[in-house]
């Protein structure tokens, strides 16, 4: 057999619940008069004891988180998705080829703004034909540049976000079958934890804590096991100034 089940923090509210309507029975409350234990203490040591007390009910609490995993379709807490689709992060030239796809187009656009202008500059100035001609040459040739790495940076972005809906689609599945977040099933399962989470794991457990507390309000001098032991030993004694005698005045 495994190790016990860890309680969820979605069901320490049903836990505490339990818990009260546990020391709420008529027996507990008997032996809580005739212990002279505070409820407060008792329900402090109950909610510290939720591992101890959740193991008598382990069984039933993991058919009831099974069922309750199936109900929301197995998916247990599902992290944030890559951004770049399935298995893709792990590629060597991944964040290359995306970097890339960025950066070109806009260095493409900048460099043909820049020989554009200074080309059609030289021009109107009437200054170096030759190079005006080549700057001009190479602006338009950059700009096509831009053109086209733009066209496939936004088909590649188009297909990355297609591919990761495909594969959310095929790896998050519905609900099981017969098995919903308010079938008969699944509160049917959470009231059999609850009731052996009582019966078997708590109830048990403040009878335990509650006859020691009765044996040990019973000895003389040995005080409650939920009363606080600060300043309730026996052979404590309130500090006093008598003790000490002030020393003589001197004589003139």
């Amino acid at each position: 057999m495994g190790r016990p089940s860890r309680l969820g923090d979605e069901d320490r509210s049903d836990y505490a619940s339990a818990l009260d309507e546990v020391i709420a029975s008529p027996e507990i409350r008997r032996l809580l008069e005739l212990s002279g234990a505070p409820v407060d203490r008792l329900r402090v040591r109950g909610l510290a004891a939720v591992a101890r007390t959740t193991a008598a009910a382990d069984a039933e609490y993991r058919r009831y988180t099974a069922l309750r995993l199936r109900a929301r379709g197995g998916r247990r807490g599902d992290g944030a998705a890559p951004l770049s689709g399935p298995g893709d992060q792990e590629r060597p030239g991944a964040g290359v080829l995306a970097v890339l796809g960025v950066l070109t187009p806009m260095l493409a656009a900048v460099a043909a703004a820049t020989f554009l202008l200074l080309g059609y500059g030289l021009r109107l100035a009437g200054a170096l034909p030759a190079l005006a001609d080549t700057l001009v040459g190479v602006g338009w040739f950059s700009l096509v540049v831009a053109a086209v790495t733009t066209l496939v940076s936004v088909v590649a972005l188009y297909r990355t976000a297609a591919k990761q809906s495909a594969a959310d689609a095929v790896a998050v599945p519905g609900p099981s079958a017969g098995v919903t977040a308010d079938s008969p099933a699944l509160a049917q399962a959470r009231e059999v934890w609850l009731v052996a989470l009582r019966d078997r794991g708590i109830r048990p457990f403040l009878l335990q804590e509650l006859a020691e507390a009765a044996v040990s309000g019973a000895g003389e001098g040995r005080g409650s096991r939920f009363s606080s032991p600060a300043f309730a030993g026996p052979d404590y004694a309130r500090p006093g100034f008598e003790g000490s005698t002030p020393p003589a005045p001197r004589q003139p």
